[in-house]
């Protein structure tokens, strides 16, 4: 038998049947050395990056474990941000869909509070959320932690980075001592060590080297003056011609300017930070994930937990102070065997940043001239425009729904719709350019699961 195969563990058959559907056929290397671990009830501390599988490899044990029989609180997943808890949480109903009546719970901070409320007093079986929101139910007793089998911190180093260390140690206090605890982080700082020591018993420590074949990920170092960045930038966009481009900034004020100068440049720019409203942060991000926006400039903070599968290019904008970050950032790009570029702005003072990563590569970077690149016409619109329709989840609306309003009255081929994201009370669909105005008249025009519902193109 594989050992590499989800066969070859001890799961039920309907999470078997589960995997298969959803092309789960071989185990990566962050499952394969953590599952089994985990499965025999194991306390784990795993090195994990985005798009590693981590969240298959927690989500498929703490599944595994629950009685669902019993309608309280078992498993417990904390996220920095409420993207990652989103896009965790739709994971795990994924994963969960062939058992019958899991109740999972996305919790977070930046949405009403009613509705969350309503919602666990109907019990669940997993809660995902983030920290703050956690602890503002657990305050208010509509979280009874008092059940709990299972806790996961997910990108952990990122929670303790974002100052989330007070909230999860009051969460963690309403815990049962006796529990699995699962703890997933990107890097392993000297917070991360002392925080498993307190929180875990006996952790089976998780190192794969998630490393991209050699090759596949291009990178080069241009020096500029501090003053040339944002130029820079524009030309190396204007030169590469990139369809999707993340590009790190280290401070929002930084991430918004780029952003705005490079719009006005004609290039189809977003830019995402701690200070944009939930529902603009929420936009940008599936605006950006289905190709209907080229270049997305972000905070490190903002970034995590950005899946996005294809990712051409990555410009780090300056230089991350931690190598190890410099790591995280360029792994976006080159993935599933896929070529990536990864370029860099430097300044003459960023020397010993440069000597920094070269020495964890181990190799020395290319550099590069900006003065030997050039524009090759202008800017590209993106493939994708996204429709917002503003309805939701919370209407009964399903990504089925729309895709059929659109290939049924709207005459829309269906490799014409891209990715459709249902929130709670919006819904965006990534159509075809050259479908846009079709589409908007089909979904303006006819019922949707029997109501109309407003529609309008964003960006």
């Amino acid at each position: 038998m594989n050992p590499a195969a989800f066969s070859s563990l001890h799961l039920k058959t309907p999470m078997l049947k589960n995997l298969h559907s959803l092309g789960y056929a071989e185990m990566t290397p962050v499952q394969a050395h953590s599952l089994p671990l985990i499965l025999a009830g194991k306390d784990v501390i795993a090195k994990a990056k985005t798009g590693s599988g981590k969240t298959a490899a927690f989500g498929i044990g703490l599944l595994t474990h629950l009685e669902v029989a019993s309608l309280g609180v078992q498993a417990l997943v904390l996220c920095p941000t409420r993207e990652l808890a989103d896009q965790v949480g739709k994971e795990l109903r994924r994963l969960a869909r062939f058992t019958e009546n899991i109740r999972i719970l996305t919790v977070c901070g930046g949405v009403p509070f009613g509705p969350q409320l309503s919602a666990l007093q109907h019990g669940a079986h997993v809660v995902v959320g983030t920290p703050g929101r956690l602890l503002d139910h657990l305050r208010r007793e509509s979280l009874d932690l008092s059940s709990l089998r299972t806790l996961v911190l997910d990108e952990a180093d990122r929670m303790l980075d974002m100052g989330f260390q007070e909230d999860i140690a009051a969460l963690i206090a309403a815990i049962p001592p006796k529990r699995q605890t699962l703890l997933f982080s990107a890097t392993y700082p000297d917070s991360i060590t002392e925080m498993s020591a307190e929180i875990q018993h006996e952790p089976v420590e998780v190192s794969v080297d998630e490393a991209h074949d050699e090759g596949s990920i291009e990178q080069i170092f241009y020096e500029v003056d501090p003053d040339q960045r944002s130029e820079a930038v524009a030309r190396i966009l204007g030169h590469y011609r990139p369809e999707s481009t993340l590009v790190f900034c280290n401070t929002r004020q930084e991430c918004q300017d780029l952003a705005d100068m490079l719009v006005k440049r004609g290039f189809t720019a977003l830019a995402i930070h701690g200070d944009l409203e939930q529902r603009e942060r929420d936009q940008v991000l599936v605006r950006f994930a289905n190709k209907s926006a080229s270049v997305l400039v972000a905070t490190d903070v903002a970034a995590r937990g950005l899946d996005i599968k294809e990712l051409p290019a990555v410009i780090n904008y300056e230089l991350s102070r931690n190598p190890e970050v410099h790591t995280h950032r360029i792994g976006r790009t080159g993935r599933a065997g896929e070529q990536g570029l990864a370029i860099s702005l430097v300044t003459l003072r960023e020397s010993r940043r440069v000597s920094a990563i070269e020495e964890g590569l181990g190799s020395t970077i290319t550099r590069g001239e900006l003065a030997g690149l050039t524009a090759t016409g202008r800017p590209q619109a993106p493939s994708m425009v996204t429709i917002c329709i503003d309805g939701g989840r919370k209407n009964k609306l399903r990504p089925g729904d729309i895709l059929g309003a659109l290939t049924g009255e709207g005459g829309i081929a269906g490799s014409e719709v891209g990715k459709i994201d249902v929130f709670d009370f919006h819904t965006y669909v990534a159509i075809m350019r050259q479908s846009i105005d079709q589409a908007l008249r089909c979904l303006g025009q006819n019922r949707i699961k029997g109501r109309f519902f407003k529609v309008r193109r964003t960006g």
